[in-house]
């Protein structure tokens, strides 16, 4: 082969860069942003939950129920790595994100609104997560990490302060609540470090039992239902919403932005869900953001990013590949 000679396999000069595709880090992007989308939503339907007429039973079986139909041939194939997992480290999953978790964040939300649940959720997630690590005796956050964490903090008091005096119980409640429910979820995300599943598999490990719950709660009545009576499009906006966006989409999305971006670039992109959660909830909703969420959603997005940054090393870094599971960097902002 000559040197002016074109190998027959190259692509035209001047051909378009789209024939070419997006680049890895465009597809990882694209997949953070519909991720970012999918946590706001879940969010928003927290709130809408309570003017629906599915019942929070309703909604669960949906969330849970849908991703196993979906993924239950590929379930299958992995029911060997489920049947390993340690019992201890699945009942954090279960309960971290499963039942209560739901639960928790949806009667939350009934009792404040979508900024609340977008934000104290997975807000406070860093600071528990922090809390749980130091307590296992495994060290604790230091430089921008502490600023950020007192930042997540601050940010909370800010947005509940106006409901102390005078005194409203009931947003004062459900934000109590929803503190329980980003508790619960930061179980659910030390439980999945603990774990050798890959996101299908951790997707499985949570919704089997987690649906198997609520479906016997529900034919118990110790949770009433109302599937047979809800309007349809109440039932697809759930459908959607919760089972293949919550349920199946934003976890396997999430994962692959990691693997593109890189975890630090990805966890700091998905801070930016309570901003998304307070712009959509304007024209969705019909809420208006008061002052208190204007002045405590941006310190908390700010202390995620903080929080969500790694230190840097004292000694020359080495460069370490992202891990093929990454799913253990995703709950920190769901």
């Amino acid at each position: 082969m000559t040197a002016n000679t074109v190998p027959a396999t190259a692509p035209p000069q001047g051909a378009p860069a789209a024939r070419r595709g997006l680049s890895p880090q465009a597809r990882g992007t694209l997949a953070l942003v519909v991720t970012v989308l999918i946590w706001a939503a879940f969010a928003l339907s927290a709130r809408a939950l309570a003017s629906s007429s599915l019942r929070p039973a309703d909604a669960a079986l949906l969330r849970f129920g849908v991703p196993l139909v979906v993924l239950a041939p590929a379930l299958w194939r992995r029911r060997r790595q489920l049947a390993a997992v340690r019992p201890a480290a699945a009942l954090k999953i279960i309960c971290g994100a499963g039942v209560p978790f739901f639960l928790a964040a949806m009667y939350g939300g009934s009792l404040t609104s979508a900024a609340f649940v977008g934000s104290i959720v997975p807000g406070m997630v860093p600071l528990f997560v922090s809390a749980l690590v130091i307590a296992g005796g495994r060290g604790a956050p230091r430089g921008t990490q502490t600023a950020g964490l007192a930042l997540i903090a601050t940010g909370v008091v800010a947005l509940v302060w106006r409901y102390v005096v005078p005194l409203d119980t009931g947003v004062l409640a459900g934000a109590g609540i929803l503190l329980v429910a980003s508790g619960l979820w930061a179980l659910y995300t030390v439980g999945l470090k603990e774990v050798d599943l890959d996101p299908v598999g951790s997707i499985g490990l949570l919704c089997l039992p987690s649906f198997a719950v609520m479906a016997v709660l529900a034919l118990a009545g110790v949770l009433p239902t109302g599937l047979g009576s809800a309007a349809g499009s109440d039932i697809v906006l759930f459908l959607v919403v919760q089972g293949l966006g919550v349920g199946l989409c934003a976890g396997l999305l999430y994962a692959f932005a990691i693997r593109r971006l890189g975890a630090e670039r990805a966890s700091v992109g998905g801070s930016l869900s309570p901003v998304a959660v307070v712009l959509l909830a304007v024209p969705l909703l019909h809420e208006s953001p008061t002052a208190a969420v204007l002045l405590g959603v941006p310190l908390i997005t700010a202390g995620v990013v903080l929080a969500n940054r790694r230190p840097r090393p004292r000694t020359a870094p080495v460069p370490v590949p992202v891990p093929a599971d990454p799913e253990s960097e995703v709950s920190v902002d769901a």
